[in-house]
């Protein structure tokens, strides 16, 4: 990490918080146990983003069974594991594995079928996978895989003592891991010391959120407990963002994106912009046309 930066952004007015969210407790692939924070219901108020689940635990029984081969098509998967090991294989042929800190971006684009086990027995498990939509013309391009580890993935800390990691977009003048034209989606892994503030620039035509995953925060003098998402206020005269931690020591991912604005059909892993593609990709992924299987 270089050397700290000055947190100088100049905002003239600081979205506020619109709703917050506990989400919801559910279970995924073979009984991973997971918050889902971003459900099917906030997908056309958060657009560009499908879906967000948050796991942490410490008991092997919640995580051991992982996410054996699934398909996926029409999106991409952001997947942030903070704490503990997941290998991932798929149909494209693509493996490795995801350590502490680290990020898999996979495009699923036309089609894939992957799979997401532990390699761990015990300890803890902790992390982060985020859906994106892919605009209508991108959907059924070739998919594409990349895993960053974590000291890939750009970093920055303000003379506040704020850690910042930079998954996508910018913050600060430092340039993310990834970028993508149609959603210019930027993905933030804060770090606020007790007390600490950050601001951030926001696009005024770009949906937000942010999620606290250790301690509290608060936006604009709203409260943010831990384990809530609060959906931040759509303002045409709003340029950005101020997070202050409160009194220990906070931390948050900030989600934006550019919306798509276009249809959302999804089918289970299949998210397509019409009833007739999800039949189409239903029936692709029956008649093996995505691959012979992660295995």
């Amino acid at each position: 990490m270089t050397s700290p930066i000055k947190n100088d952004v100049t905002l003239t007015q600081p979205r506020q918080v619109e709703q917050l969210y506990a989400g919801v407790d559910t279970q995924d692939g073979a009984g991973v146990k997971l918050t889902r924070v971003l459900t099917h219901q906030l997908q056309h108020r958060l657009d560009p983003y499908l879906m967000l689940d948050n796991f942490k635990s410490d008991d092997p029984d919640d995580y051991i069974a992982g996410f054996p081969n699934h398909p996926h098509r029409g999106f991409e998967t952001v997947t942030y594991m903070i704490t503990g090991r997941m290998r991932h294989k798929d149909s494209a042929g693509n493996e490795g594995l995801l350590d502490n800190g680290g990020v898999q971006w996979m495009t699923a684009a036309k089609g894939v079928i992957h799979s997401e086990l532990p390699e761990q027995e015990d300890g803890e498990m902790e992390g982060f996978q985020l859906w994106l939509n892919l605009p209508a013309k991108d959907k059924m391009n070739d998919p594409w895989y990349k895993d960053f580890q974590d000291a890939d993935l750009p970093k920055f800390v303000t003379e506040n003592g704020t850690q910042v990691t930079v998954i996508a977009g910018e913050s600060n003048g430092v340039e993310g891991a990834v970028t993508r034209e149609m959603t210019e989606p930027t993905y933030l892994d804060i770090h606020l010391p007790a007390g600490a503030s950050f601001s951030h620039k926001i696009p005024a035509n770009h949906n937000a959120f942010v999620f606290v995953y250790r301690g509290s925060a608060s936006i604009e003098g709203k409260q943010v407990p831990v384990k809530n998402m609060a959906i931040l206020k759509n303002d045409p005269n709003a340029d950005g963002i101020i997070l202050e931690a409160g009194s220990e020591d906070t931390k948050v991912i900030l989600v934006t994106g550019r919306p798509l604005n276009e249809p959302i059909v999804q089918y289970g892993p299949f998210v397509m912009n019409s009833q007739q593609e999800i039949i189409q990709a239903v029936t692709d992924f029956q008649e093996g046309r995505f691959g012979e299987g992660a295995q």
